[in-house]
């Protein structure tokens, strides 16, 4: 299907979903469900860790003024674990069995560590030698009463559910995640499972945005598949931008006859782009459909790949009120690449360390936007300019993958 196509930039393409509006939410959670959401609010310490003087080691406590004059034995007038306290006062000449992470007593100055000590009876104890340091945390060593735990904005990852308990915070603030529909375009998909029918192929691109969506911090709400017809493709997507935050297309985009998702766009209330001056997915196009911004991105994997990251991955992070989180980096090639093209060609590369264990870049797999075999191994992309070679060593642009 043809269409009059206005050639834009990459950069030009990421500024016009910039512009676009969205609304963040937010919602109140359990923060053992809460791994992998966006904090929403800044959280502060509501009282200090250690909330008390804390035994580094397993050990003898001891006072002081017995902090002299070894090797000499001591008379245990207790045992105190992890989560209880001495109810007895101790006098000179008398020690304390404690386990690391117990309170230690206000009055024991120093806990020596049991590896110094033999036990002569269950009431005796010879304390061969000192210790150069205490072994007992302070109180607020780590963090004070209100210090600033965690900022919102933070991803809260398996360390940040820790400290959130630690603290005994049982629900907390988050974003929520971004509501999105996916719909796979073509007569000539199969679903997994079905049997396979001549001239037809299995949907790998709507599953593939399923699981980035997913890995990127989104909620995938539906996942359909559309036949080539244009009534059928207008309906669905009428169906999905008024219950999804953002739409995700794959298939549809270029210039065939049954390429319906540009006359969608086409009809849409506000239009982005439909042609960009990059190679995979130059025929990427944008739209904003009743209120809901929809992304097509191309129906060849390679392209799909690559554009999810370019363009949907920031979407998806401004829900959350944040930006995206490739990394833009420039690195050294391993290899020359000798393929100009009028486009700048965004390439799917990984990067190691070098035998000089500097970082470099180098391409994996096919360059063709057909190509599904080098998706898994994906770890970056990097940009060779139009009408551009690039030697071996040569520093090119580079853009690392989240979660990869």
């Amino acid at each position: 299907m043809y269409l009059n196509r206005d050639i834009i930039t990459l950069e030009e393409a990421q500024g016009l979903l910039q512009g676009v509006n969205l609304q963040t939410k937010t919602k109140k959670i359990s923060t053992a469900e809460a791994l992998f959401y966006v904090l929403a609010e800044d959280v502060y310490a509501t009282f200090p860790i250690p909330a008390f003087r804390r035994s580094g080691y397993d050990g003898y406590g001891i006072l002081n003024e017995d902090d002299h004059s070894f090797p000499r034995e001591f008379e245990i007038i207790d045992n105190i674990g992890a989560g209880s306290v001495l109810e007895k006062k101790m006098s000179s000449g008398q020690a304390v069995r404690i386990m690391t992470g117990a309170k230690v007593p206000d009055e024991v100055g120093k806990v020596i560590m049991l590896e110094v000590t033999e036990k002569l009876s269950d009431d005796k104890v010879l304390i061969k030698e000192s210790m150069k340091n205490s072994n007992i945390s302070s109180i607020g060593e780590e963090f004070l009463k209100g210090d600033l735990l965690l900022s919102s904005g933070t991803r809260l990852n398996a360390g940040a559910i820790s400290l959130l308990n630690a603290f005994g915070i049982a629900e907390i603030l988050v974003y929520q995640k971004p509501k999105v529909g996916i719909l796979a375009t073509g007569s000539e998909l199969l679903k997994a499972g079905e049997p396979y029918v001549e001239g037809k192929i299995y949907n790998s691109n709507g599953p593939l945005l399923e699981a980035l969506v997913r890995e990127n911090g989104g909620l995938v709400v539906t996942l359909d598949n559309v036949k080539d017809e244009l009534q059928d493709t207008l309906a669905i997507l009428n169906d999905l931008t008024s219950q999804c935050d953002l739409v995700l297309t794959t298939g549809g985009v270029s210039v065939g006859d049954f390429d319906f998702m540009a006359e969608a766009a086409k009809a849409a209330d506000q239009f982005l782009f439909n042609k960009l001056s990059m190679r995979p997915g130059s025929p990427t196009t944008a739209f904003v459909h009743k209120g809901t911004p929809v992304i097509a991105l191309s129906g060849n994997p390679g392209a799909c790949f690559t554009g999810f990251y370019l363009f949907v991955e920031p979407t998806l992070q401004r829900f959350v009120g944040g930006k995206s989180r490739l990394k833009q980096v420039k690195l050294p090639l391993v290899h020359d690449y000798d393929k100009p093209n009028n486009f700048d060609k965004y390439l799917r590369a990984t990067v190691n360390f070098d035998h000089d264990s500097r970082l470099t870049v180098s391409q994996i797999g096919s360059d063709k936007s057909s190509a599904l075999g080098n998706l898994h191994s994906t770890t970056a992309f990097f940009k060779v300019p139009h009408d551009s070679s690039i030697h071996k060593g040569e520093e090119v642009e580079v853009w690392l993958l989240p979660y990869k």
